[in-house]
């Protein structure tokens, strides 16, 4: 009796390293404690605009509720080689910015594109234990 051979599963190819942007959902950020900002809307942006382009994630607090809302740009693979380092940008709070941000990651994000300048006012630098929670 023969069998019938199938064709070998074909391995997709690996997807293209990208960027990271992670979005904070916690204690502040996306609650309405931060009031007059469609913290949906802005989600939902964040995935639509950036699919295929960058890993959109969520996370429960970054702690650092002063800044909310708080979304932090992490570079490729390739931007990381290039001296890119993790981008926290805070008070992220209307849809120009992350209009802006979406259009940064676009062109590479950190590392490999400038930041529109206006994503400077937005800049902060968390202290280590917070930082080390998201980048590592």
């Amino acid at each position: 009796m023969s069998r019938r051979r199938t064709p070998a599963a074909r391995t997709a190819p690996a997807a293209t390293p990208r960027c990271t942007v992670t979005v904070c959902r916690g204690c502040c950020c996306g609650t309405a404690k931060v009031p007059g900002v469609d913290h949906a809307a802005q989600l939902a942006m964040l995935r639509t605009d950036l699919a295929g382009t960058a890993q959109v994630r969520v996370v429960d607090c970054l702690d650092a509720c002063e800044q909310a809302d708080v979304i932090v740009v992490q570079p490729s693979p390739a931007g990381r080689a290039a001296g890119g380092r993790p981008v926290w940008l805070g008070l992220v709070n209307d849809p120009g910015a992350t209009a802006d941000i979406v259009s940064w990651v676009r062109a590479g994000g950190p590392g490999l594109s400038d930041p529109p300048e206006i994503l400077d006012l937005y800049g902060f630098s968390p202290s280590r234990r917070i930082r080390r929670g998201v980048e590592d």
